[in-house]
């Protein structure tokens, strides 16, 4: 067999691995930026639903994207199990659980706008739907050989297929949940809900930023030519741009380093990267983290100003920062790059508007599809469960007991300790 083609698998092996870890630094970054009572429900639903995502892509999701279709979706090749075939440089396997991840990730990403208050009922049902009738279409447009990927899109490793995806279907979430019991006062006003872990936040965000070298590195689907490399420059660059940005903005702001802050900084440069990280200059990988680092504070200010919940921030460091990492390649995509990678030139290199239009149309089309589909699918839900959300005592009591019996925390909560203290414990 050859070399070249064993590496390759390697490579992307390694990279699955990598994006597969990303989900225990979802669990933490979910679970430190909300309330200890809840942290248990969040770990293992986080687990649950990866489990519900994987099936449904091997049943369905590869089909929808990768089969024999229309430019709308993929209409062959259900329930994959083709030892054989061959994707380019890779084995059709190695190639079908590294996108299988990415289908968990953007999933996920859209559970951020339940956090708290909804049923785990909610959360297996849609994990079903979204895996099925929402992610998979999205990525067939553009990934999968549909109608965006005719018009030249360029999303290297999923600003829009993913992050804006995800976050799209999580603001239809967070609209028909409503806020938490607590978030808004009668006149207005909001109250700060802190997360119970600002270490778990922290590490969570690391996690992630090493992850996302199999997320962007891992789409290069190769080893020839080692451009992972550049791709990982450019993905580090503009992490770091995007944390330094947020922390001088909020600092400038509130007079207040605030961490949370400074960690979704991080995020959303990392976000914003993964759509054009194959295509831009180092110096641009640098402006692009650090409009991100900008824009993800007073995407959060305006998000609570709008009495619009989002306790992970889903929104603003996965929608608003997906939306300008997207529009950025047809800012930013060198001549040079964009050949290699298959595309145009973005409008500082002389390509005109061309390609930004098209990231533009990407933007406008992949977000009112997830929304809308995720919004219809979550008002069926509410009829058909007599509601999203658990009850209020419930919601009081936290997650972690009125679904699953037990807290991730039990000795820190006054309930078990008074139980103990009955029974002896």
């Amino acid at each position: 067999m050859d070399e070249m083609f064993l590496m390759n698998n390697v490579w992307i092996m390694i990279s699955f691995v990598l994006v597969l870890l990303m989900q225990g630094g979802f669990i933490l970054l979910e679970a430190g930026s909300t309330r200890m009572k809840n942290a248990g429900h969040i770990a293992g639903k986080t687990i649950f639903t990866v489990g519900i995502a994987s099936l449904v892509f091997w049943a369905v999701g590869w089909g929808f994207i990768y089969g024999e279709g229309n430019a709308f979706i993929g209409l062959s090749d259900f329930f994959y199990g083709d030892l054989t075939s061959t994707d380019g440089g890779l084995m059709g396997t190695t190639s079908f659980v590294f996108q299988l991840a990415f289908a968990a990730i953007a999933l996920t990403i859209a559970f951020g706008g339940f956090a708290e208050r909804a049923k785990l009922s909610v959360y297996i049902i849609f994990a079903v739907a979204f895996s099925a009738f929402i992610y998979p279409v999205i990525a067939h447009w553009i990934w999968g050989g549909g109608w965006l990927s005719d018009l030249g899109k360029q999303d290297f490793a999923g600003s829009t297929v993913v992050h804006l995806t995800g976050a799209a279907a999580a603001l239809a979430a967070t609209i028909i949940l409503k806020p938490r019991i607590g978030k808004f006062n009668k006149d207005g006003t909001s109250n700060d809900i802190a997360g119970h872990n600002q270490v778990y936040t922290a590490l969570g965000v690391l996690l992630l930023w090493v992850g996302w070298f199999g997320f962007n590195g891992g789409s290069t689907l190769e080893v020839d030519g080692a451009f992972f490399g550049y791709v990982a420059l450019t993905t580090q660059l503009a992490a770091a741009a995007g944390a330094v940005a947020a922390m001088i903005i909020v600092s400038a702001m509130t007079g207040k380093n605030d961490i949370p802050t400074m960690l979704n900084g991080a995020l959303a440069g990392l976000v914003a990267i993964t759509a054009s990280t194959a295509f831009v200059a180092p110096w641009a990988a640098v402006v692009i983290g650090l409009v991100a680092g900008f824009i993800v504070h007073f995407s959060m200010v305006f998000f609570e100003r709008s009495k619009i919940d989002d306790p992970i921030f889903a929104l603003s460091v996965h929608g608003v920062a997906g939306v300008w990492g997207t529009l950025s390649t047809g800012f930013f995509a060198t001549t040079e790059l964009a050949e290699m990678n298959g595309g145009q030139a973005g409008l500082f290199y002389g390509g005109g508007f061309s390609q930004l239009g098209v990231q533009l149309i990407s933007v406008l089309a992949c977000g009112i599809y997830a929304f809308l589909v995720a919004f219809i699918i979550l008002k069926v839900l509410d009829k058909a469960l007599g509601g999203l959300r658990v009850s209020e005592e419930e919601e009081l009591i936290g997650l972690d007991m009125s679904e699953h019996g037990s807290y991730g925390y039990p000795e820190n909560m006054p309930e078990e300790n008074k139980k103990s203290e009955k029974t002896g414990a």
